[in-house]
């Protein structure tokens, strides 16, 4: 972590949920792409191999942006990192519909995705009542 990191954000529920949303799509993501990697018949690849990738660019973001709301001290900045994570977890939210149409047994496991995201989504709304 940086080194000006405040030592109660890693006790913050929200940044906890954030962590946890992480790895769940980073392993939702390693069990889609063994099935979403090979070629289909006719030698094009599965597009959707693409989504899986997203979720985990757009949940390893979700943590700096809460870092960066909390350290940054003028209100309209802090605002510019708040609609950054709701943007990133709308996309993610977006992305794991998109995925659960592919073609692949690890698509069970995307509710419990946006299962975690509607608690991340609950987080993000009363911590903003402390921003």
């Amino acid at each position: 972590m940086l080194s000006k990191t405040p030592s109660n954000l890693s006790e913050l529920p929200i940044y906890k949920k954030a962590i946890e949303i992480f790895a769940l799509s980073q392993s939702i993501s390693m069990y889609l792409n063994h099935d979403l990697s090979g070629l289909k018949e006719d030698g094009s690849e599965d597009t959707n191999i693409y989504f899986s990738g997203d979720i985990v660019q757009q949940s390893v973001s979700l943590a700096p942006e809460i870092l960066n709301a909390e350290l940054e001290r003028y209100s309209d900045k802090k605002h510019k990192h708040i609609a950054s994570l709701k943007r990133l977890t709308n996309m993610l939210y977006k992305n794991s519909y998109r995925l659960e149409r592919s073609n692949s047994n690890g698509k069970d496991f995307l509710p419990v995705l946006r299962s975690e995201l509607k608690k991340f989504k609950q987080l993000q709304r009363t911590w903003l009542l402390t921003l």
